[in-house]
């Protein structure tokens, strides 16, 4: 039994990526916020149901709140024709109300950002790994997208140890908790006509 434990210690770690979209982590996003400079979050609007698909987090009507300042703002997609057009994710800033990321550090002189604290579990799971596997197409999957930087194994402790720090930031929610890093960079990715015809869940609550 004890050489058993041992041998499965003794593995290198591994991750199996199964296609995991950056949107999957969009249900609640921790941003600065815009009033006071402390943490909000940016989730969607309390009224509908939950999604059926995680697609739909793209779409969804959201609201900022933040429990300090009492600050509330609302967003709607945007509408062409008879479609909703979807928010890009990606970059520093929050893909609905375009605030800076709370979750954000200086690492391998670059920025480590993350939208929650299961984004960070999900990224730290994949910076431990020794073999990383890819069961799904890169075209949406997350990992496969990821920067250079934090697949390289001799950034495997800097990238860990600035995941801790997001970790660390998740608890904290003063201005004075707001790390140096979490500031606007205007670097969302452009809309890619990603759309969502109406007279779905969400006509009628725009």
């Amino acid at each position: 039994m004890v050489l058993a434990m041992k041998s499965e210690s003794s593995r290198p770690a591994r991750h199996i990526d199964t296609g995991r979209w950056l949107a999957q982590f969009a249900d609640r996003i921790l941003v600065v916020c815009p009033r006071c400079g402390g943490r909000a979050v940016v989730v969607p609007r309390p009224d509908l149901e939950a999604p059926r698909f995680f697609s739909e987090l793209m779409f969804m009507p959201r609201r900022l709140v933040c429990a300090a300042c009492g600050a509330t703002h609302e967003w709607n997609a945007e509408v062409q024709g008879a479609a909703l057009v979807g928010a890009a994710m990606g970059g520093t800033e929050d893909p609905f109300f375009r605030q800076p990321l709370w979750l954000q550090t200086r690492c391998v002189g670059r920025i480590l950002w993350a939208y929650n604290e299961k984004h960070v579990d999900e990224l730290g799971a994949y910076a431990r790994a020794v073999l990383r596997e890819h069961l799904a197409s890169p075209t949406t999957a997350m990992f496969p997208r990821l920067p250079v930087w934090m697949k390289r194994a001799d950034n495997r402790p800097e990238v860990l140890a600035g995941l801790e720090r997001l970790r660390a930031l998740a608890a904290r929610s003063a201005p004075s908790d707001r790390s140096d890093a979490a500031h606007r960079r205007d670097d969302r990715p452009r809309l890619r006509g990603s759309t969502f015809f109406r007279g779905g869940p969400y006509q009628g609550r725009l």
